[in-house]
Protein backbone atom coordinates (compact mmCIF):
# COMPACT_ATOMS: atom_id res chain seq x y z
CA UNK A 1 0.00 0.00 0.00
CA UNK A 2 1.06 3.28 -1.09
CA UNK A 3 2.03 5.82 1.16
CA UNK A 4 2.40 8.78 -0.97
CA UNK A 5 2.28 11.90 -0.23
CA UNK A 6 -0.80 13.44 -1.84
CA UNK A 7 -2.51 16.68 -1.66
CA UNK A 8 -5.20 17.32 1.15
CA UNK A 9 -3.14 15.02 3.34
CA UNK A 10 -0.92 15.96 6.26
CA UNK A 11 2.51 16.27 4.35
CA UNK A 12 5.96 17.34 5.59
CA UNK A 13 5.71 21.32 6.05
CA UNK A 14 2.30 21.38 5.72
CA UNK A 15 -0.66 20.39 8.06
CA UNK A 16 -3.38 21.42 5.21
CA UNK A 17 -1.58 19.02 2.39
CA UNK A 18 -1.21 22.24 -0.25
CA UNK A 19 -0.53 20.58 -3.75
CA UNK A 20 3.02 22.50 -3.75
CA UNK A 21 4.05 20.96 -0.84
CA UNK A 22 2.63 17.16 -1.55
CA UNK A 23 4.70 17.89 -4.62
CA UNK A 24 8.00 18.71 -2.96
CA UNK A 25 7.37 16.04 -0.31
CA UNK A 26 7.23 13.59 -2.68
CA UNK A 27 9.67 14.39 -5.31
CA UNK A 28 12.32 15.22 -2.20
CA UNK A 29 12.53 11.68 -1.43
CA UNK A 30 15.73 9.77 -1.98
CA UNK A 31 16.23 8.79 -5.87
CA UNK A 32 12.27 9.72 -6.55
CA UNK A 33 13.50 12.41 -9.22
CA UNK A 34 16.18 9.94 -10.77
CA UNK A 35 13.03 7.39 -10.88
CA UNK A 36 11.22 10.08 -13.23
CA UNK A 37 13.81 11.45 -15.21
CA UNK A 38 14.70 7.95 -16.04
CA UNK A 39 11.33 7.22 -17.23
CA UNK A 40 11.13 10.30 -19.34
CA UNK A 41 12.65 8.32 -22.41
CA UNK A 42 9.89 5.29 -21.93
CA UNK A 43 9.24 2.02 -20.24
CA UNK A 44 12.10 -0.30 -18.35
CA UNK A 45 11.11 -3.13 -15.90
CA UNK A 46 12.55 -2.90 -12.45
CA UNK A 47 15.80 -4.36 -12.99
CA UNK A 48 16.56 -2.14 -16.17
CA UNK A 49 15.50 1.29 -13.64
CA UNK A 50 17.51 -0.52 -10.99
CA UNK A 51 21.24 -0.05 -13.59
CA UNK A 52 20.25 3.20 -14.57
CA UNK A 53 20.01 4.59 -10.85
CA UNK A 54 23.20 3.26 -10.08
CA UNK A 55 22.16 0.48 -8.81
CA UNK A 56 20.47 1.44 -6.04
CA UNK A 57 18.44 -0.64 -3.74
CA UNK A 58 15.80 -2.73 -4.79
CA UNK A 59 13.70 -2.50 -1.58
CA UNK A 60 13.97 1.51 -2.11
CA UNK A 61 12.94 1.18 -5.14
CA UNK A 62 10.06 -0.66 -5.23
CA UNK A 63 9.09 1.62 -2.34
CA UNK A 64 9.90 4.66 -4.34
CA UNK A 65 7.67 2.87 -7.46
CA UNK A 66 4.77 2.26 -5.55
CA UNK A 67 4.67 5.75 -4.00
CA UNK A 68 4.91 6.95 -7.72
CA UNK A 69 2.24 4.93 -8.77
CA UNK A 70 -0.32 5.82 -5.60
CA UNK A 71 0.48 9.23 -6.50
CA UNK A 72 -0.40 8.44 -10.10
CA UNK A 73 2.71 9.46 -11.75
CA UNK A 74 4.02 6.15 -12.59
CA UNK A 75 2.16 3.06 -14.17
CA UNK A 76 3.07 -0.48 -15.50
CA UNK A 77 2.43 -1.27 -19.19
CA UNK A 78 0.88 -4.51 -20.21
CA UNK A 79 4.49 -6.03 -19.97
CA UNK A 80 5.23 -4.80 -16.40
CA UNK A 81 7.27 -2.17 -17.14
CA UNK A 82 6.83 1.23 -15.52
CA UNK A 83 6.45 4.25 -17.63
CA UNK A 84 5.01 7.83 -16.63
CA UNK A 85 1.66 8.48 -16.95
CA UNK A 86 0.28 11.40 -18.56
CA UNK A 87 0.26 13.73 -15.14
CA UNK A 88 4.05 11.91 -14.97
CA UNK A 89 5.16 13.14 -17.93
CA UNK A 90 3.99 16.78 -17.49
CA UNK A 91 6.13 16.95 -14.27
CA UNK A 92 9.37 16.24 -16.14
CA UNK A 93 8.47 18.80 -18.73
CA UNK A 94 7.98 21.21 -15.64
CA UNK A 95 11.57 19.92 -14.39
CA UNK A 96 13.34 21.01 -17.57
CA UNK A 97 13.43 24.65 -16.59
CA UNK A 98 15.04 23.53 -13.45
CA UNK A 99 17.59 21.42 -15.03
CA UNK A 100 18.72 24.15 -17.41
CA UNK A 101 19.17 26.60 -14.44
CA UNK A 102 20.97 23.76 -12.50
CA UNK A 103 23.26 23.43 -15.97
CA UNK A 104 24.27 27.46 -15.91
CA UNK A 105 24.61 27.26 -12.21
CA UNK A 106 27.60 24.52 -12.48
CA UNK A 107 28.66 26.50 -15.28
CA UNK A 108 28.89 29.67 -13.52
CA UNK A 109 30.80 28.29 -10.52
CA UNK A 110 34.16 29.74 -9.68
CA UNK A 111 36.49 26.73 -8.53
Amino acid sequence: MSHAPLPGQRVRGSSTGRPLMAALDLVGRRWTLRILWELQSGPLGARELARHCDDMSSSVLYQRLDELTGAELVQQDDDGRYELTEVGAKLGKALRPLDRWAKEWAAGLHR
